[in-house]
């Protein structure tokens, strides 16, 4: 997907505020940072949210309690004639510009601009409508797993499925499981999506992270998969690297202090850089799995690598044994490995004390 084996997404989300020369300046930190993507949110909040909706006890407590769901939702809207902008300034700077659909028609206006894949958020895995319009975009998903259980995520990648297998809406969600059932159209998957655990709350406390089901992700559906980050600071998402996630997605914002639903979750500019920063270096530490010694270790080998010695003086013809041979550091000669095929042998020199086999 992007420069590196690991993927990283810089989540502006909904931090621009509503407001250009911020979301101009969220692509600036994110393109210095070194991530992969920038990544927005587009959605109307009119067909989002009834006036009804009420908002999550997180929306809550970091907006104004008294706003509605879809009030909050229109000052946090990315306007359609600033898409193209802002992926312009994107590309200038160097890094993908990305933005996720919460509805059908948000998702067909993004097909205008010929995004290279798509993120589908945790709060539209059960939108069967649009999960199948995003199927048959023929881009790369990128399916985020928040609040779902496994079977949650299993009817959604079989509509996905359907999707990509079939050029007509289903007419019942029998027809899509009847396609899951075809091993064929489930190969398919493979080729396009990825997986994100992920955890719905902001900020993630560490007891309900449960990295493990990233594992569990892996196993039940053989696709690649990461983790969306919600927690504060690093660590999360650093431990999710090293259990072998191939995305990494991470709120961030120019200043966490801001007002909105998301900064107090989000990662200052520095600390992205450093989020980055240190995702590569994992990169470079885990290699390429063969077990063998590194370039460095070889005069280290030499040095520290115990050899066979004669632990007194050996005349020509003596037999070797326990009181005349010992091991030592002795930079060369034949490995200690050796001593038992050494013990019984006669001498065929003389050797002083000390001497290497």
């Amino acid at each position: 997907m992007g420069k590196s084996n690991i993927y990283i997404i810089a989540e502006a989300g909904v931090n621009h505020n509503g407001d250009l020369d911020r979301a101009m300046a969220l692509i600036d930190v994110a393109a210095a940072s070194g991530a992969d993507a920038v990544k927005f949110q587009t959605f109307s909040a009119k067909r989002l949210a009834s006036s009804t909706a009420p908002k999550a006890a997180y929306q809550q407590r970091t907006t104004d309690a008294h706003q509605s769901q879809l009030e909050m939702l229109r000052a946090l809207e990315l306007p359609p004639e600033w898409h193209e902008p802002l992926q312009q300034h994107a590309r200038q700077k160097g890094i993908q510009f990305l933005s996720t659909a919460f509805d059908r028609e948000s998702l067909a206006f993004l097909e205008t601009l010929n995004l290279p894949l798509y993120k589908i958020p945790s709060g539209e895995l059960t939108n069967g409508p649009l999960l199948w319009d995003f199927a048959r975009t023929g881009k790369p998903l990128v399916v985020s797993t928040g609040m779902a259980s496994l079977s949650d995520v299993e009817q959604a990648l079989a509509v996905l499925c359907h999707g990509m297998h079939e050029a007509e809406e289903p007419d019942s969600l029998h027809a899509v499981w009847r396609c899951w059932s075809d091993g064929m159209a489930r190969t398919r998957l493979q080729e396009r999506v990825s997986l994100l655990h992920c955890t719905s709350q902001y900020p993630t406390p560490l007891n309900e992270v449960n990295l493990l089901a990233m594992d569990t992700l892996s196993k039940a559906f053989h696709l690649p998969v990461g983790y969306s980050d919600h927690t504060q600071g690093n660590l999360v998402a650093l431990a999710a690297v090293a259990r072998g996630a191939r995305i990494i997605e991470k709120h961030f914002t120019l200043d966490r202090s801001l007002p909105g639903p998301d900064h107090k979750a989000s990662l200052e500019p520095d600390e992205l850089t450093a989020l980055v920063r240190d995702i590569r270096s994992l990169e470079l530490a885990f290699g390429d799995g063969y077990k063998g010694p590194q370039p460095s270790e070889w005069d280290t080998r030499r040095a520290a690598r115990q050899s066979l010695v004669t632990a007194q003086d050996v005349r020509e013809g003596e037999v070797f044994t326990g009181q005349n041979v010992t091991t030592g550091r002795a930079g060369g000669g034949l490995s200690a490995m050796h001593y038992w095929d050494q013990i019984g042998q006669k001498a065929q020199r003389d050797y002083k004390a000390g001497e290497t086999l």
